[in-house]
């Protein structure tokens, strides 16, 4: 077996099992260490600790090499979000709850990484994002382990995540799409964002070139 990458992966309230599973896969063939699941992120095992079929069908039993820790989770205090998926819903106020524990969890998590001396970058679509490629081994940022956060596709990280990252990361789009009113840098063109398992694929390799 290779030697792992200093890379660890934060999930941040991604909804879809689909695309958990597929981050997994790529994961695994990236050789990252570990993957913490917060706040919605579906894990591979259900409420009753058994292995979810639709999670397995994208993964390819991935979840049996990569390391996860879902202790981040809302999962971890309420079991009726164990299981959230792809089409989960809540009462509003239940969903306030439940997003600003996670957030605090998320934020817990992060301190704690980087006390042990992980870098944080966070993929995401803002005033003081970066390219991706600019990260590179010549860089002022020494990269030896790296922690890698992705949040849900619709809403945007949290600012208060988002301040702890060591740089806010993007991939440059250059569709014909019509980009999403809230986006930094709206300008009539260019699609908004890729899938989030596809972004972790292009990010996490080129991260793992630069180590």
């Amino acid at each position: 077996m290779n030697k792992k990458a200093g890379i660890v992966v934060i999930l941040y309230n991604i909804r879809s099992v689909y695309n958990v599973g597929s981050i997994f896969r790529t994961a695994d063939a990236a050789g990252v260490e570990k993957i913490y699941l917060c706040g919605i992120t579906p894990a591979p095992i259900d409420r009753f600790n058994r292995p979810r079929q639709d999670f397995i069908k994208v993964s390819l039993g991935a979840e049996k090499y990569v390391k996860w820790d879902a202790s981040a989770s809302t999962s971890a205090v309420s079991p009726s979000v164990v299981s959230l998926g792809t089409n989960c819903s809540m009462p509003n106020g239940s969903a306030q709850v439940t997003s600003a524990r996670s957030t605090r969890a998320t934020l817990k998590l992060l301190e704690n990484l980087k006390k042990q001396g992980f870098k944080i970058f966070a993929i995401e679509q803002n005033n003081k994002s970066v390219p991706y490629s600019t990260i590179r081994r010549s860089s002022n940022i020494r990269m030896e382990r790296v922690g890698l956060v992705l949040g849900n596709e619709i809403k945007v990280l949290p600012l208060s995540l988002l301040k702890r990252a060591d740089k806010i990361l993007e991939i440059p789009m250059r569709g014909a799409m019509v980009r999403q009113t809230h986006h930094p840098r709206r300008t009539g063109r260019g699609k908004e964002s890729l899938n989030v398992a596809v972004a972790f694929g292009i990010v996490v390799f080129h991260l793992n070139s630069q180590l």
